[in-house]
């Protein structure tokens, strides 16, 4: 249960507790009707009050984006496709003081990438951030961020992989976040990606539409978007920013791991219980899988097929997101629903 659910779960409890120490005292005239109403008003507000999601403002033109670094090195030249499609678009763009620094891999020391990152959120001025590249490096800034003023101003984080560590802690503060390509991605994106960050952006409505599968598991759900990508949902599990499942639809996707570590991350979370109440799953690009000389004897999706087997929700293999050209924009906190049907499957937000 995410920190604000227990929180709200127990001021309804102990309201509950008063209310009962004053009926057992005599005080006035409650009845006990009237206090099992107040405990279950209580309790159930606390519930709304959690799966309330904040929306951040949407785009409109003339708005400013901001593009940090968060993980890995990147210069501005190779920017310049991302910054002629915000500008297409009629947005203004700012470079973070990350882009063109550099410390080994990533794109400066961990205080500079978090300062770049804090500045950014708390800048009144700048209506969404867009992570520049993935790699590795954002979990190690993530817990050096201060997002109070965030919370009353919230705005929109876009990016995927490594930035997933990101969507699953603001999640987790009930604000919506857009998984989508990074600002390096704008050179090689399908249109279809690019499409689709702009609607999420300016809030137009996403749905998609894809062909059957025979993977696929029939069903529908309706819930919460969640997840992102594998490797980083595994690392972050038991932390703050770990992601709630619990009533969700987990989305996952993954790039460049051995197939027997696909099978150990999933087996993990299936002994955690993380698929107890799952709603539905997305499987999303699995790009670039290896083998062992003595192969798994199963390729990712099979895999996810094999550890997901005794559970009945629905699940839609090969989802158009991920480490994959055609990488579309998810909004993660945003209710959807997904239908799997004989003859193909659909997602669609509200």
């Amino acid at each position: 249960m995410p920190p604000k659910t227990q929180l709200l779960s127990k001021i309804a409890i102990l309201s509950f507790r008063e209310l009962l120490l004053l009926r057992m005292r005599n005080f006035g005239s409650i009845k006990i009707g009237a206090l099992i109403g107040a405990f279950v008003f209580l309790f159930a507000t606390s519930i709304q009050a959690q799966e309330k999601m904040i929306t951040p403002p949407y785009l409109k033109k003339g708005d400013t984006v901001g593009i940090l670094a968060t993980a890995r090195k990147i210069d501005q030249a190779t920017l310049k496709p991302a910054i002629q499609l915000l500008e297409s678009w009629g947005l203004k763009v700012v470079l973070g003081k990350t882009i063109g620094k550099e410390e080994n891999q990533l794109a400066g020391a961990d205080w500079q990438r978090a300062t770049d990152f804090q500045e950014m959120i708390d800048n009144p001025n700048i209506k969404a951030i867009w992570a520049a590249k993935g790699g590795y490096g954002t979990v190690r800034i993530v817990d050096r961020i201060n997002f109070a003023n965030f919370k009353k101003n919230p705005k929109w984080i876009i990016g995927f992989s490594d930035v997933t560590v990101v969507h699953s802690h603001i999640n987790n503060m009930n604000i919506e976040t857009i998984h989508a390509m990074m600002a390096i991605s704008s050179r090689s994106a399908t249109d279809e990606a690019k499409r689709t960050l702009h609607d999420a952006l300016f809030g137009q409505k996403l749905s998609y539409k894809m062909p059957k599968d025979e993977l696929n598991r029939l069903g529908t759900a309706k819930a919460e978007i969640v997840g992102g990508n594998l490797s980083v949902i595994y690392s972050v599990l038991g932390s703050e920013s770990a992601v709630d499942c619990k009533d969700k639809i987990l989305f996952i996707e993954d790039l460049d791991e051995y197939l027997y570590h696909i099978d150990r991350m999933l087996m993990n979370m299936k002994r955690n219980g993380y698929f107890a109440n799952v709603k539905g799953v997305l499987v999303g690009g699995m790009t670039s899988m290896n083998d062992n000389d003595i192969p798994w004897g199963k390729d990712a999706l099979h895999i996810i097929q094999d550890v997901l087997k005794d559970y009945k929700f629905p699940i839609i293999y090969n989802f158009p997101a991920g480490h994959t050209k055609d990488n579309r924009a998810i909004i993660m906190g945003r209710t959807a629903t997904m239908k799997v049907t004989e003859t193909g499957s659909t997602v669609v937000f509200e």
